[in-house]
């Protein structure tokens, strides 16, 4: 890490100037749901919009490699951690505003469990779907995070994000082109600073009662007892991961610490103090197996983060 972190000088003075709390040599398996990967150079707390903005700005001019984490729970960091900078966007950014009585503005960091209580603490519906799904709103927005039959797409008006290059754009809701998992933030490198959302007004009993029964629903099904970093694969058109996965007898497969799951096979958990090579190995042989077995190709979901720009990600 020896010429990054010479190259970082000037973009940690920045982040010092900004306000930003820093964290050096900070390991990252203390920053994901997988709770597994090496060190990072360093790791900074954004703070706000604007402090974004100049921290993206600065990286780029001075070529520094950054990744932009919420609350890790669609990513994998290497064993070896990551040679470059991690700009974390969380609790300093994490408020909710009112627009009016049924518009939302969240800041990115906000997880989406805060952002469904809030909804319904004043009887706002149509962000029930989201309740459980252990991520922030930068990254719902990123991943058009959806479950039960919901999508963030449904319910968003606008975001705001600073590009590659600096720059802080608002988009609608047609401009992020949602779909499976996807939006166009995406290809862009864009990073999401706040999001809007239209919801509507409900009966507060029954918002309540609806997240709690998918909530139940996600206890029964999911092994959230494990560390995991949510649905391992997409769905294939016409298919469900899981059952193409239990189908070729793979439930419980493993491999080093890492493991199908028993309890879902569509999740792969660190059962046993995995490597993230482990995982890396075990996502690749249900890929074959699955598609010699039934021709599907099952497309990884979860963000595999390589050590540096040289490495492989297979």
């Amino acid at each position: 890490m020896d010429s990054s972190e010479m190259n970082c000088d000037r973009l940690l003075e920045t982040a010092k100037q900004l306000g930003c709390e820093i964290l050096n040599n900070e390991p990252l398996s203390r920053h994901t749901t997988f709770k597994l990967g090496g060190n990072c150079i360093a790791m900074i707390e954004v703070g706000s919009a604007d402090a974004l903005k100049e921290l993206i700005r600065c990286a780029k001019d001075d070529k520094i490699r950054y990744y932009v984490l919420g609350k890790g729970s669609n990513v994998l960091f290497d064993d070896r951690g990551f040679d470059g900078v991690v700009l974390h966007i969380g609790a300093a950014m994490s408020q909710v505003s009112f627009v009016d009585d049924t518009t939302v503005s969240v800041q990115a960091g906000c997880s989406l469990m805060k952002l469904c209580r809030c909804a319904l603490d004043n009887s706002l519906t149509g962000l029930e779907f989201a309740y459980g799904i252990p991520g922030t709103v930068g990254g719902a927005v990123f991943m058009n995070a959806g479950a039960y039959g919901g999508e963030i797409k449904d319910i968003i008006k606008s975001c705001t994000v600073v590009t590659a290059d600096g720059e802080v754009e608002t988009l609608t809701a047609q401009q992020l082109e949602m779909g499976y998992r996807s939006s166009s933030i995406q290809k862009t490198g864009a990073v999401v600073c706040e999001a809007v959302f239209e919801l509507e007004k409900g009966e507060k009993a029954e918002i309540e009662a609806k997240m709690e029964e998918l909530m139940g629903r996600r206890k029964d099904k999911q092994p959230l007892d494990l560390p995991n970093a949510g649905s391992t694969f997409k769905r294939p058109e016409g298919f469900f991961a899981g059952k193409l996965i239990q189908d070729c007898g793979l439930r419980g497969f493993k491999v080093g610490g890492a493991q199908v799951s028993q309890k879902h096979c569509g999740f792969v958990v660190n059962a046993d103090n995995a490597s993230s090579a482990d995982v890396v190995s075990l996502i690749e042989q249900v890929q074959k197996i699955v598609l010699k077995e039934t021709g599907q190709f099952l497309e990884c979901e979860v963000r595999i983060v390589p050590f540096d720009e040289k490495s492989e990600v297979k």
